[in-house]
């Protein structure tokens, strides 16, 4: 019985969903203790390093380890999740994918401090940001940041995808997350903004990352946005890799 697995999270998935998925399909494991090393988002896919057994004891020297990703930047539409699974507001898509937005990827590599994203996991004075976010009371606490670090970025390439197909492409990943994450709210408003630009064509960007590990991907895609006075949210996120040291 292996002690460390690379499962795969599928999009609309959370990490337990993936390992109560697993635990179906492999019984022996039914009755032992798993826990992952490093979440993903509900949008997020890819690759989920699950402990087994006794291993989850040293869980912390996991945690640590950097992260390859695959992603994409949809330009023109902000969200308060910074991902498509947040409230949207549609802004402009007159972005070109020039010398000088992929000079800014390549501006982002080494150590920098990121602000936790509104809608995560991180407490603040004793309850999770994305609490804080639902109340409507951020504006109460100071949102914390922490040094992260991009090891490599690299630009794969980019696509256009018109307001209809847009929509439903969202429409179709949403609906495979379960619990309670607002879906019919940010449905309702997805849908108010792109039946009003079906032939709109919006530009989609794909970057190749490396980074220290607490790296918020779909914040690194606001905020190069914000560097170039365009909105921007991640569009999709893949995890490839969990690097053993870099």
């Amino acid at each position: 019985m292996e002690k460390v697995l690379e499962l795969y999270k599928e999009e609309g998935e959370t990490p337990l969903e993936t390992i109560e998925r697993f635990k179906k399909e492999n019984p022996v494991y039914k009755d032992e203790k798993m826990t992952y090393a490093g979440r993903l988002d509900p949008m997020a896919q890819g690759v989920l390093l699950v402990l087994v057994g006794e291993e989850c004891k040293n869980k912390d020297k996991y945690l640590g380890l950097g992260k390859e990703y695959e992603f994409e930047i949809l330009w023109g539409f902000k969200t308060d999740t910074y991902d498509i699974l947040g409230i949207p507001k549609f802004h402009s898509n007159s972005v070109t994918v020039d010398s000088t937005v992929t000079g800014l990827l390549e501006d982002l590599v080494g150590k920098f401090n990121q602000k936790y994203p509104p809608y995560s996991s991180m407490t603040v004075e004793g309850k999770q940001l994305f609490q804080w976010a639902r109340e409507g009371r951020l504006d109460e606490i100071k949102i914390p940041e922490r040094e992260v670090e991009v090891y490599d970025i690299e630009f794969l390439g980019q696509r256009e995808v018109n307001g209809k197909d847009l929509l439903n492409n969202i429409k179709e990943r949403i609906s495979k997350v379960k619990g309670d994450f607002r879906q019919n709210q940010i449905l309702e408003e997805w849908e108010k903004i792109l039946s009003k630009n079906r032939e709109v064509h919006f530009p989609i960007l794909k970057v190749k990352i490396k980074c220290s590990s607490g790296t918020y991907v779909r914040g690194i895609a606001n905020e190069l946005g914000e560097k170039i006075g365009v909105s921007s949210l991640a569009f999709s996120i893949k995890r490839t890799g969990i690097l053993s040291f870099y």
